[in-house]
């Protein structure tokens, strides 16, 4: 089993993985001041709460766009699940190409989303994550990045508008039942959730018009089961694509691409077949 680790501004989520299926997930708010201890006893609590031993975690992939907290989440993997832990970054050694003007600036979840969009759908697609920030990643089917957009996220222009206002209140960020808002919270209402899906449309028109062809938009991120609905321009909803191109970066930097195990047929014991895997690193 490898444990996925996407560690956001806002939130951090964590997915379980037995090969190619997610077995569970979990969405935890990101605290830089949390110690390695706190860090590694919420672990070992969420896994044990998924009837998972921690013992059971052969590995981590982790891509953090907050710097400080890497190491802590990193060495909670290490003590307190005994995993191998791996960190994704610009400078990894996976099968994508950032073709942009400064590659080293790439955040790890865009790195991980492009892997991802390249092996499950091989064509050229859009992925929009729906996070603190609302981006949009322009990846080919061969895997290049080509760049992208970057936007505020919907609670996050939602936040700084009614924070900015003295009268404006926090509403709650559902569907309203009518454009038109006849008061002042549904009208915010309206104007916070139909402005950001005709942004996503919107944007993913010019992005359509200025790359020249029809990619696949993809969805993903905490809001996208909640927006996709309402977007014309949405193709499919993949909520944990971050997860899925962690896993798939494991699988390339320890080498579980070319060869996850090798099963050696050792014996019987009481008439059952005992084999015993060895890592892909003895493959040779």
């Amino acid at each position: 089993m490898i444990l996925t680790v996407d560690i956001g501004n806002t939130e951090t989520v964590l997915g379980i993985f037995d090969h190619d299926q997610l077995l569970g997930h979990w969405r935890l708010s990101t605290h830089p001041e949390r110690t390695v201890d706190e860090y590694g006893l919420l672990l070992r609590a969420l896994l044990r709460e998924s009837n998972v031993e921690p013992g059971a975690i052969a590995g981590v992939a982790i891509a953090s766009v907050v710097p400080p907290l890497t190491p802590a989440v990193t060495e909670a993997c290490q003590r307190y699940l005994g995993a191998f832990t791996v960190l994704v970054d610009a400078t990894s050694k996976l099968p994508i190409r950032l073709d942009v003007d400064e590659p080293l600036s790439v955040g790890a979840d865009r790195i991980a989303n492009t892997l991802a969009a390249a092996r499950l759908y091989r064509t050229d697609t859009i992925a929009v994550d729906l996070g603190t920030a609302t981006t949009f990643d322009c990846i080919s089917g061969d895997g290049v990045f080509l760049g992208g957009v970057i936007a505020p996220g919907v609670r996050t222009g939602a936040e700084i508008l009614t924070r900015r206002t003295a009268r404006l209140p926090r509403v709650d960020l559902d569907p309203p039942a009518a454009v038109i808002g006849r008061r002042t919270d549904t009208a915010l209402q309206s104007g916070i959730f139909y402005g950001a899906v005709e942004s996503i449309d919107g944007i993913v028109r010019r992005i359509r018009t200025e790359w020249g062809n029809q990619p696949k938009v993809v969805a993903t991120g905490g809001l996208a089961r909640f927006l996709a609905p309402h977007c014309s321009c949405i193709d499919l909803v993949e909520p944990f694509l971050t997860l899925h191109g962690l896993r798939f970066a494991w699988d390339v930097l320890t080498g579980a691409d070319r060869a996850r195990t090798l099963r050696v047929w050792v014996g019987t014991h009481h008439g059952r077949v005992l084999t015993t895997a060895l890592p892909s690193q003895t493959l040779t």
